[in-house]
């Protein structure tokens, strides 16, 4: 998949509409049927087919319904997947803040909120779910100076309710690796910053939270580049997904290649450093900021 700034403004897909969308491309496989065949089923194109298959689109109740009878499914396994479409298109939690949240970054909400296993690289700032208030406030209003009050607020809002799923029962597995940097750059001043890094003390004792900070000392390393996320599902229809960005675009990827790249460019990184010298390192950092 991917997905950029300057994309088409097609709905991004919920992680259950991936997961459908994976299931019917399958069952068409299975059932022997090509993209033509089963885009003859519903008198469209090959292009609808695909999108379907892909989550671009939304899983049409009817246009389900034909393709399963089309496969050769039974009743009850079209009536609950029809169910399940119907439960996919209806907007996240997130919808209510579809004014400050922009197309391209709604799929990462979604995909944030689906994963079994988060890792992340941050060479500017704390990641949003380690973010304070202030923090977030400071840097929200960095990206966008020229906001409103009533924006840079509901922008706030919305990245503090993001973190809510760090307390789930379920909550996935958070592994940060940020640089050095991003503790010298004084976002929101001395008080701020204190309050940030105090925060991700009290993170890093979580079992589900890991926090690595790569020093000044590691000199050049293999992932000095862009921020990424790396997504991973405890649905084994989805694939590992790479979220990464630079100043005018964003991308998704899900090529094995890409993928993998990523996830070993953070293993190498995390090596470059400990807990334990990362906490010590947090410690010292809030002193200067005393």
């Amino acid at each position: 998949m991917s997905d950029s700034r300057s994309g088409s403004g097609t709905s991004a897909p919920t992680v259950l509409r991936m997961i459908l969308g994976r299931r019917l491309q399958d069952m068409r496989q299975q059932a022997g049927a090509s993209l033509e065949d089963a885009a003859k089923a519903l008198r469209v194109k090959p292009l609808t087919i695909r999108r379907l298959e892909k989550a671009e689109v939304a899983l049409k109740p009817l246009y389900v319904e034909k393709l399963l009878e089309t496969y050769g499914a039974g009743r009850q396994e079209i009536d609950e997947f029809v169910a399940m479409a119907e439960r996919a298109n209806e907007p996240g939690w997130w919808h209510a803040y579809r004014d400050v949240l922009p197309n391209w970054f709604t799929a990462y909400v979604s995909l944030e909120t689906g994963a079994k296993t988060l890792r992340t690289y941050e060479p500017h700032y704390v990641t949003g779910l380690l973010q304070t208030p202030a923090y977030a406030r400071g840097v929200l209003h960095g990206g966008i100076p020229n906001g409103s009050d009533e924006e840079l607020e509901r922008r706030v809002d919305l990245r503090l309710r993001r973190q809510s799923l760090l307390q789930r029962p379920d909550a996935p597995t958070l592994w940060v690796v940020m640089e050095e940097a991003v503790l010298h750059r004084a976002v929101g001043g001395p008080q701020v910053m204190r309050e940030q890094i105090d925060r991700l003390l009290e993170a890093s004792e979580l079992d589900h939270v890991s926090i690595d900070i790569v020093p000044f000392s590691a000199g050049a390393h293999v992932g000095a580049c862009a921020p990424f996320t790396y997504f991973r599902f405890e649905e084994p229809e989805l694939p590992d997904i790479v979220y990464s960005e630079i100043l005018s675009a964003s991308m998704y990827l899900d090529e094995r290649e890409d993928v993998v790249a990523h996830l070993e460019a953070h293993t190498r990184m995390s090596l470059l450093t400990s807990s334990e010298d990362s906490r010590v390192l947090l410690n010292r950092m809030r002193k200067e900021y005393s």
